[in-house]
């Protein structure tokens, strides 16, 4: 009978769990102020979209194309602000072909992953930077993965399921963004029709997807700040099979509606770094487009001194260097730097919004008619990156 087809069966079983997810959200152990509960169902949906996506368009390593993940619309697991995410799925024993053009992109980080963070197998297997292949702005380029002992090729070891390949953007201009495809080199013919049996599995894979994601950030993010002390740097962390060059410092704030937190550090040794907020519950940039919320080493203004100040607050404090809470009194501020040489020791102060001004006299000013045209800059940019 129709009703035990084993597709329709999944596809109920999927709602059924997407239905119990939302109803989770509402319950213990996650963010509960009334807008927070509605950014986590929305973040929910996003979700959705994004490994429905994934499971069902990107499913087959012998026909591999780039999804595009943690845009403005799906973004998950602490995403960068200043990156575009693409990753395609791959097979040990297959030989794969990427081809692009850099164009306004300042550089990229390809890794060879065993799996997302939030699964229960994971990591970085293997890992390259554009500029290591000597790849910059401008170039066209060609890539070749696979299992093969010639020079010249990136391998894929045992346990590779995926090529993520992290752009990065500094300047945050209007201008055109890289493009590339990815083709495997040892596909022949047409593929057969989706079984049911096929689709129930992809389906099946796409709530799993859903339900670890969704539990998974919102844990790491109570636990990390439960090791921690409110609106103070921890220690530098890297991650565990994670980006071999990637350094990050948390700072969840907690500030009252008349506080900010103000940042003093020296600057990173480093080829790149940058303070961006993220959501609690969610771990979703602080609205990107909109706001000023994350600042790098390309944007910042550095005092005369040579020392970094930033100010996280929820209305413009009038300086270069704000960072717009978005109304939150509670998220998390992360400063990360890659590459690095040396590293910094930011410090984090609780201080009242009226005393901004004497603690930062020596800054330039910034009106209101430059925040906006920061603004609008800014969302052009993003309008190009994602093409939108």
């Amino acid at each position: 009978m129709a009703d035990d087809a084993p597709e329709l069966v999944a596809w109920r079983a999927l709602w059924e769990r997407f239905a119990a997810l939302g109803e989770e959200l509402y319950g213990p152990g996650y963010p509960d102020a009334p807008a927070d509960r509605v950014e986590g169902l929305a973040h929910l949906a996003e979700q959705v979209v994004c490994w429905l996506t994934w499971a069902l368009g990107h499913a087959d390593p012998a026909r591999p194309t780039f999804q595009r993940q943690n845009d403005l619309f799906t973004m998950w697991g602490g995403p960068n602000a200043d990156n575009v995410y693409r990753h395609a799925r791959v097979e040990p024993g297959r030989r794969y072909r990427i081809t692009g053009r850099m164009h306004s992109c300042d550089d990229f980080i390809l890794a060879i992953r065993a799996g997302y963070m939030h699964m229960e197998r994971w990591g970085t297997l293997e890992q390259v930077t554009a500029s290591e292949l000597g790849i910059g702005p401008g170039d066209d380029f060609e890539l070749l993965l696979g299992s093969t002992d010639e020079p010249g090729w990136i391998p894929l070891p045992e346990g590779a399921v995926m090529v993520s390949i992290r752009e990065y953007y500094f300047e945050w201009e209007a201008r055109e963004p890289a493009i590339m495809t990815i083709e495997c080199l040892d596909v022949g013919g047409s593929p057969a029709r989706r079984t049911g049996a096929a689709l129930a599995g992809q389906l099946a894979e796409a709530g799993e997807l859903v339900e670890h994601s969704i539990r998974y950030w919102n844990r790491y993010l109570v636990d990390a700040r439960a090791e921690r002390t409110d609106n103070s740097f921890a220690p530098p962390l890297t991650v565990a099979k994670g980006l071999a060059g990637a350094r990050y410092a948390y700072c969840f704030y907690d500030l009252g509606p008349d506080e900010a937190l103000l940042v003093d550090s020296d600057l990173p040794d480093a080829r790149y770094w940058s303070l961006q907020l993220y959501t609690h519950g969610w771990f979703e940039l602080v609205d990107t487009a909109d706001r000023m919320t994350s600042l790098n080493q390309v944007q910042a203004v550095v005092g005369a001194d040579g020392r970094l100040r930033v100010v996280v607050a929820h209305r413009d404090p009038g300086v270069p260097n704000w960072l717009d809470t978005g109304g939150r009194p509670e998220a998390l501020l992360m400063f990360r730097w890659f590459w690095p040489r040396h590293e910094p020791t930011p410090t984090a102060t609780v201080v009242p919004f009226a005393e901004l001004s004497a603690l930062l006299a020596g800054e330039p000013a910034v009106d209101g008619m430059e925040r906006a045209e920061e603004v609008r800059r800014r969302r052009e940019h993003l309008g190009w990156r994602f093409r939108v």
